[in-house]
């Protein structure tokens, strides 16, 4: 099971996180993304990593994103 958090680039690996944004649970196939927290991370300039930008991307949040630009 992973975490989806939003994490200060200049905090180490395992630092606290900003917040949490959600989760994937591959076994179970769930997934859960707070969409509007992450739009904001996104807005502010937050770069996903690769898992996240695929989870994202099958999630349409970055068609999300176009929509409020």
């Amino acid at each position: 099971m992973y975490r989806i958090v939003a994490i200060d680039v200049r905090s180490r690996r395992e630092g606290r996180d900003l917040r949490k944004v959600g989760f994937y649970d591959p076994i179970k196939n769930q997934t859960y993304l707070n969409v509007p927290a992450i739009l904001y991370f996104l807005e502010k300039g937050a770069q996903p990593t690769g898992t996240v930008y695929d989870i994202s991307k099958k999630a349409e949040i970055f068609k999300e994103l176009r929509i409020t630009h």
